[in-house]
């Protein structure tokens, strides 16, 4: 379990942190902290409710790499809310809800990232800006 968590711990970039209390973190350090504990067990199923919204652009791209290699490599299950379309774009379906209401869904299939960012944007702007 040890080598586990270091695994984790370096892929996240929170090694420097590990014997450090909450109050000595800062916000994007706990909720890296946070997903570092969620899937230190092999997770089949991960429920992340806004998981980039305190990270800076470095951190949010290496733990939605992170999630993508539990996904693929591991065959978890990753059911992710977001508000942000590039952390949307690296999913295999993103299911757009608006007013409590199923509104659109879209499936990555064959498309790059790049492209499956582009579908995304295109029904965000349909709904107003935001989903």
């Amino acid at each position: 379990m040890n080598k586990r968590v270091t695994d984790i711990a370096k892929k996240l970039g929170i090694v420097d942190i590990l014997n450090k209390y909450p109050y000595e973190m800062s916000g994007g350090q706990k909720q890296r902290v946070a997903v570092a504990r969620a899937i230190v067990t092999n997770p089949t199923l991960i429920l992340a409710d806004e998981p980039t919204g305190a990270l800076d652009s470095k951190s949010s791209k290496i733990l939605l790499e992170t999630f993508h290699y539990l996904n693929t490599k591991l065959e978890a299950t990753i059911l992710m809310v977001t508000h942000d379309s590039f952390a949307a774009s690296y999913s295999k379906r993103v299911i757009f809800i608006k007013d409590g209401k199923l509104y659109n869904q879209i499936d990555k299939g064959d498309l790059s990232r790049k492209e499956f960012f582009s579908k995304i944007i295109d029904v965000v702007t349909l709904l107003g800006g935001g989903f």
